[in-house]
C-alpha cells in the first residue's frame, strides 16, 4: 500500500524524483528472452551432474546460468519446481518442500488474511462481487464461501478490532450478504437445493430479507416443490407487497400449482372412469359365467385388453377379447386384437387362411380341428362355427391374462398334439 511520508529538512530538492532513470542499452534484456535468463540469473537450482552429461566437450564455453538452470532439469522436474511458485501453482498439496513448507505461499496467505475477521470476510465478499459483475459464478461462489468460512471459523487468527461492536455489526452484515450472494451463484449454477439452504441461513440472520424469499421461491419452483415455493413467495410479499420480482415468481408458482391441480384432477377422473369400467366389465363376465385369471407375468399386449363395446359402461354391450391362434405343430401363431363374443373361430380363419408359410397346404377350414385348455389343464375341442361366448361360458375354460388361446391343428396331426399336451400335463 502507498504511503505519504513527510520529507526530512535536509532533503536535496534538486533531485528529480519523477523522472525515470535511464538504463544503459547494454543492460537491457534481449527481445524474446526470459528476463531472468537474459540477466544470467538462474530461475531454478542448477543440476551440475545433469549439466555435465549434456556437455561432453571440456573445451565448450560455459552455458549462461539462466539457460543452464533450465537445461539441467527434465520437463517433469521443471513443472514440479514451477508448482512451488504461486504464479504457476496448480496443485497446492504438492507446493511445499520436503517438510511441506512454502514461504512464498505462506506470505501470500498471510497478506490475504491481514486485518480483522470482519475485514477479511468483507475482502472475500468484495472479490465475489467483482466475479459476479463478470458472471464468473463459480469463482464468485468460491469467494463467498471463503467469506462465510472466515465468519464461522472457530480459530480466531485475525487482528483484534479496536471497536468490538462495529466488528460484530460487520460480521453480521457479511454473513447475510455472503449467503444471499452465494444463493444467487447457486441459482445460476443450477444448485437449487444449496440455494435454498443459503436463503434459509439469510432469513435466520435477517427475517426481512426479501431477496432470500425470492431466490428461495425460484429455486424451490425449479425443484417443483410448489407448496414450499408458494410459502416462500407469500412470506416475501407479506414483507414487501409491491416487489415486482416476488410478484412475478408468485405468479409462476400459481400457474404451476394450477397446472398440477388440473393434471391431478384429470388423473383422478381417468382413474374413476377406469374403476367404473372394470366394475361393469367384471359384472358382465360374471353374468356370462366366463372365468378369468391373471398371472404374475402377463404378456405385453400394450393397450389391448378385454373390453365392452360400444359402451364400456353398459353391461349390455358386447365383450371383445384379445386372442391368439396357435399352430403348435409348426411353431407359428396369429394375433387377433378384437375377437367378439358373438363371432366364431371360423369367422377369423376365413381371412387368415391360406397361411403364407403352409407350403404343404395342411391348413384349411375343413382340414383343421381347434382346441382350448380347460381350467384343470386338459383340452376341449372348440367348435369352429360356435360363437365364442358359447365356448367360454359355463366355466370349463378360463381366459388367462385377458388373452383367449386357440390351438389350431391339422386333422392328420391331432393325435400327436393331444398326446404331447397330455404328456406335458403329467410331466
Amino acid at each position: 500500500m502507498s504511503r505519504v511520508e513527510e520529507l526530512p529538512d535536509n532533503f536535496d530538492e534538486s533531485l528529480k524524483l519523477n523522472e525515470v532513470p535511464q538504463q544503459a542499452p547494454q543492460d537491457l534484456p534481449q527481445p524474446g528472452l526470459d528476463p531472468l535468463i537474459a540477466a544470467n540469473q538462474a530461475p531454478f537450482p542448477i543440476n551440475e551432474e545433469k549439466l555435465k552429461e549434456l556437455i561432453n566437450d571440456p573445451n565448450a564455453p560455459n552455458m549462461p546460468p539462466g539457460l543452464a538452470s533450465v537445461k539441467s532439469h527434465s520437463l517433469e522436474e521443471l513443472k514440479e519446481m514451477m508448482n512451488k511458485t504461486p504464479l504457476f501453482m496448480t496443485d497446492i498439496d504438492n507446493a511445499g518442500d520436503e517438510n511441506g513448507n512454502n514461504e512464498l505461499l505462506d506470505a501470500l496467505q498471510a497478506l490475504q488474511n491481514e486485518g480483522t475477521r470482519g475485514e477479511v470476510a468483507q475482502n472475500y465478499k468484495e472479490q465475489g462481487n467483482e466475479a459476479v459483475q463478470e458472471k464468473r459464478w463459480i469463482d464468485a461462489k468460491e469467494m463467498y464461501t471463503k467469506s462465510i468460512a472466515v465468519i464461522y471459523a472457530k480459530e480466531d487468527k485475525w487482528e483484534k478490532s479496536e471497536d468490538p461492536e462495529a466488528e460484530k455489526k460487520t460480521l453480521r452484515q457479511m454473513e447475510e450478504l455472503s449467503h444471499i450472494n452465494r444463493a444467487l451463484c447457486n441459482l445460476e449454477l443450477g444448485n437449487y437445493r444449496s440455494c435454498t439452504l443459503d436463503c434459509a441461513a439469510v432469513i435466520k440472520v435477517n427475517p426481512k430479507n426479501v431477496k432470500a424469499y425470492y431466490r428461495s421461491a425460484t429455486a424451490l419452483l425449479k425443484l417443483d416443490k410448489v407448496p414450499e415455493a408458494e410459502d416462500a413467495a407469500s412470506r416475501g410479499l407479506a414483507i414487501d407487497p409491491t416487489n415486482k420480482a416476488l410478484q412475478t415468481i408468485a405468479a409462476k408458482v400459481a400457474d404451476r400449482k394450477a397446472q398440477i391441480e388440473r393434471i391431478a384432477a384429470k388423473r383422478k377422473a381417468e382413474e374413476e372412469l377406469t374403476r367404473k369400467q372394470n366394475l361393469v366389465l367384471s359384472t358382465a363376465l360374471r353374468a356370462r359365467q366366463i372365468r378369468t385369471r391373471k398371472t404374475d407375468q402377463p404378456p405385453d399386449m400394450e393397450d389391448t385388453r378385454i373390453r365392452l363395446v360400444p359402451d364400456p359402461l353398459s353391461p349390455e354391450s358386447s365383450i371383445e377379447f384379445p386372442a391368439v391362434f396357435l399352430y403348435p405343430m409348426d411353431a407359428q401363431s396369429d394375433f387377433i386384437k378384437s375377437f367378439s363374443e358373438m363371432h366364431s373361430i371360423v369367422d377369423h380363419l376365413d381371412y387368415i387362411f391360406p397361411l403364407p408359410w403352409d407350403t404343404k397346404k395342411e391348413y384349411t377350414i375343413n382340414n383343421v380341428e381347434c382346441f382350448m385348455q380347460t381350467v384343470s389343464g386338459g383340452l376341449i375341442k372348440a367348435g369352429k362355427k360356435l360363437p365364442l361366448l358359447q365356448i367360454l361360458s359355463g366355466g370349463k375354460v378360463e381366459v388367462v391374462d385377458e388373452l383367449v388361446r386357440v390351438y389350431v391343428v391339422p386333422l392328420s396331426k391331432t393325435g400327436t398334439f393331444i398326446a404331447e399336451m397330455k404328456a406335458r400335463k403329467e410331466g
